[in-house]
This record gives structure tokens, sequence and C-alpha cells, in this order.
């Protein structure tokens, strides 16, 4: 198993997409790359701290590959707007890809170069080594199964195409 930290605005709707696709085998919401230590919503909110919300994405690299993933996840983010995404906006909503094992970096520099093709604007996603990690508050976790009506900036429809992807 590997893991890759996404973050892609209000982790929410990011994790629930994750979580459907097949080689994933969890997610867990948080707060990545945070100045404090153990950060909380809260002080995500107060602008306390540089965090970004971010889903812990663990895969089997025999099901999926990261390249795959990447892909799948630059279809529910614009990686051209700073700090925002959908109506959310503020630092903690920034994209940004963290890795943990250095030799994902070229793969991971090879997919913002080969998205960079399909934007006019300049891609400001962060790509930057995963300092810390902070599990997020309970009721966050899998908050769209707990709360299907609850708000989501990710279109619902790939919710419904990434459970139908399947690896060629």
């Amino acid at each position: 198993m590997k893991k890759i930290y996404l973050a892609g605005g209000c982790f929410w709707g990011v994790e629930h997409y994750l979580s459907l696709i097949e080689g994933i085998s969890s997610t867990t919401v948080g707060y990545a790359n945070s100045d404090i230590p153990s950060p909380s919503y809260e002080d995500l909110k107060a602008h306390r701290s540089s965090a970004a919300e971010t889903v812990e994405v663990v895969y089997d690299e025999d099901r999926i590959s990261l390249n795959e993933i990447l892909e799948l996840f630059f279809l529910i983010i614009d990686p051209t707007v700073l700090d925002q995404q959908g109506h959310d906006i503020g630092h903690q909503y920034r994209t940004g890809i963290y890795y943990i094992e250095r030799e994902d970096v070229p793969l991971i520099e090879d997919a913002l170069h080969t998205l960079q093709k399909e934007y006019k604007d300049p891609i400001v996603t962060e790509l930057l080594p995963l300092e810390n990690f902070t599990v997020a508050e309970d009721y966050h976790q899998d908050y769209l199964i707990k709360n299907p009506q609850g708000y989501c900036h990710v279109d619902p429809k790939m919710f419904e195409f990434v459970k139908r992807y399947k690896k060629a």
C-alpha cells in the first residue's frame, strides 16, 4: 500500500470522490502542512493555521497507479485558482499534492506538466513534501455519507462517473 495526500478545496467532496475509486483502500480527511501543532477546523477557519484541507489516500498500486489517481483528481479541481475551489475561499482551500515518497516527485511533476497543456493560466497547485498531517474531527470523516444532502463543491455527476471508472 502507498499513500499520497491531495488537497482540492473543501475536503468533504474530495474525500467522497476519491473513496469511490477502485484501488483506493482508504481515505481520511485532515489538515496538511500546518505551521502549528495539531490544528483544528476552528484553527483553519480563524486563520490560525497555514494547513490545507487534505485527504490522505491509501491505495494499492497493483490496482491503480498514482498517475491514474492524479488524472482523476485533476477532473474535480481547478488547478489555476489560488486559495479557492467552488464557493470555498481561503488559504485552507488551496489545491496541493503532498508526497511522502521522494520517488513519486518526477511522476507528479510530469502529470502537472501534462495538465498545464490544458490551461492558458498557470497551474498553482502546490507540490510539496508532506511535513505533517492531523486527522480532522470525526464529524468531517465520511461527511457526505453521513450527510447525503451536505454541501459539496464537487459536481455530483463526478461521483457517478468515478463509480463506473475501471482501470483499463
